[in-house]
């Protein structure tokens, strides 16, 4: 059975710097019918579980550490045995949502990660995040850039731990190399491709501060 990909929004709350925001996050599971890994477990372990729907949960992969993209990693982790990988960089940020509970695993660039048959290659980009990663699926077509890339533009740099010519950097680099049909599956909001938003990225540039 060839990977598929399975989508939810979970709701909760970001808070970072003193400050809480409201926000709906994408959760995206990668798998076939008996097993699969979850990229960015937040806010509803119990609505990941439904989804999973039994299958095999092998690892949950977090593009970042923003308390809204973990918050329910560790809880899915005890319901389902899985282990919670991260890139090393983003553990300060991790211990601020859990400060008695580590990743089981680094996420490092250029590793791979095979689920149901279909490979998942780690691209460290930082700027959102000094840890974040994004995930690519070249036979999906498909990469989940987290809060790195969204339709319209960079993920936030106004805030702790961030810097905007970093994501433009690994934007750049990482991202706007892929095939321009490739679809951008974000950590928020609407897909896009790489091909839409290649040409906008000097006005990031322009626009950045």
């Amino acid at each position: 059975m060839t990977a598929r990909i399975d989508h939810l929004v979970t709701s909760g709350t970001f808070s970072l710097d003193g400050g809480t925001w409201d926000v709906d996050n994408n959760v995206w599971i990668v798998g076939d019918d008996t097993e699969a890994v979850v990229i960015d477990a937040a806010h509803d372990a119990d609505a990941i579980l439904a989804a999973l729907d039994g299958r095999a949960l092998r690892a949950i992969v977090c593009t970042h550490a923003h308390n809204d993209h973990v918050d329910a990693a560790p809880a899915l982790a005890a319901a389902t045995g899985a282990r919670i990988l991260l890139h090393p960089a983003d553990l300060p940020l991790w211990k601020q949502t859990h400060p008695d509970h580590s990743p089981d695993g680094d996420l490092a660039d250029g590793q791979v990660l095979t689920i149901a048959g279909t490979d998942l290659t780690v691209l460290h980009t930082p700027g959102h995040a000094p840890g974040a990663v994004c995930l690519y699926a070249p036979d999906l077509g498909t990469v989940f850039t987290g809060d790195t890339l969204f339709q319209g533009g960079p993920g936030a740099t106004g805030r702790s731990f961030s810097d905007f010519p970093t994501i433009v950097d690994s934007i750049r680099e990482k991202l706007l190399t892929l095939p321009p049909e490739t679809v951008v599956r974000t950590g928020h909001g609407d897909p896009t491709t790489v091909g839409a938003e290649a040409p906008h990225l000097q006005e990031w540039i322009n626009r950045g501060h």
